[in-house]
């Protein structure tokens, strides 16, 4: 799937790019293409990496002109480029539209008038059921990436769900442990909250799995496990050897107590796929897809939220183990 292939990433210069770029390289690609707008973060990738398969395009995915220079003789694209900060698309959604939807009708239109092979999506459990500004543009995503497999292209569109990958930039993680380490307090919004997790190399090992083994038009839903965020910040303290006061700062708005990976309309089209993966076939009919999933079985609940299936505090530190957070 991958060797040889020519692939560019948009947003590729964030956590989730340099992950995908770190584990692409070993399954010999012939280039990979970090397309993003910063200019130092393309510089100070490039010098982690030093690699002559790595090129950089300065470019936003606003800009459809330039998408559409950078998809020439580009077989897969990875769209990551987002604004994904709750309180920011609150405070300028006008902002997160342009980057979350049409980036994305341009990523798409760009693929296609390249003949990209395929696009494969990154999402959010925030566009299952959305209550804030940056779930709905997901949300919105997520159907254009579904429609655009009804566009009479050869181009194969598939999207993945996921919640919070652990270490991404903005991650309550590095928010916990450097108040621990500096401040005698730790924030937390609410005491109730609950959030899925997974390990940023394990999210990247799952996106590669739904991208070798998606048919076009379905989207591939993380199974992720969950915890308290409240049994995160103590399982720190205890590893960190600080126990500091924990202040309850209050819900922010448009965030959830909890979070769900799948809605209750979602689970009458949902497959299980497999230990790792739910797949949610679209209501539009796509041409042979709901043929490719006939013989996998129908979920057998109406949601899949975060307060369910709770990791114990044993459980959340191995988690922070393997992602390299704990010794």
């Amino acid at each position: 799937m991958f060797e040889g292939k020519r692939i560019l990433v948009t947003g590729g210069t964030g956590s989730w790019g340099y992950e995908l770029v770190r584990q692409l390289l070993p399954l010999n690609p012939a280039e990979i293409i970090v397309y993003s707008r910063n200019e130092s973060s393309q510089v100070a990738m490039s010098r982690t990496f030093e690699d002559r398969r790595i090129s950089f395009c300065i470019g936003d995915v606003r800009d459809r002109a330039a998408l559409i220079k950078a998809c020439e003789g580009v077989d897969l694209v990875f769209h990551l480029a987002a604004l994904k900060h709750v309180p920011v698309c609150e405070e300028q959604p006008y902002e997160a539209l342009k980057t979350n939807v049409i980036g994305t009708q341009n990523v798409i239109e760009a693929a296609i008038e390249n003949k990209v092979e395929r696009v494969i999506n990154i999402s959010t459990d925030k566009a299952a059921n959305p209550s804030n500004f940056y779930g709905m543009t997901k949300a919105i995503g997520e159907k254009l990436i579904v429609y655009a497999n009804l566009l009479r292209s050869d181009t194969k569109f598939v999207c993945v769900r996921g919640g919070n990958v652990l270490g991404t930039n903005g991650s309550v993680i590095h928010l916990f442990m450097n108040q621990i380490a500096h401040k005698n307090q730790l924030s937390l919004t609410h005491r109730n909250m609950t959030r899925f997790f997974l390990t940023l190399e394990d999210a990247i090992r799952l996106l590669f799995k739904a991208t070798v083994e998606s048919a076009g038009g379905e989207i591939f839903v993380m199974t992720m496990p969950t915890c308290r965020i409240i049994d995160l910040a103590d399982v720190l303290m205890e590893a960190m050897g600080k126990h500091v006061d924990i202040v309850e700062t209050g819900v922010r708005p448009g965030e959830k107590i909890h979070e769900i990976l799948l809605t209750e309309y979602e689970s009458q089209s949902t497959v299980v796929y497999d230990d790792q993966y739910l797949v949610i076939l679209p209501t539009l009919e796509i041409p042979g897809l709901k043929e490719c999933y006939s013989s996998y079985p129908q979920v057998h609940f109406d949601s899949f939220s975060s307060s369910q299936s709770l990791m114990s505090k044993e459980e959340i530190r191995e988690m922070l183990v393997r992602g390299g957070f704990l010794s």
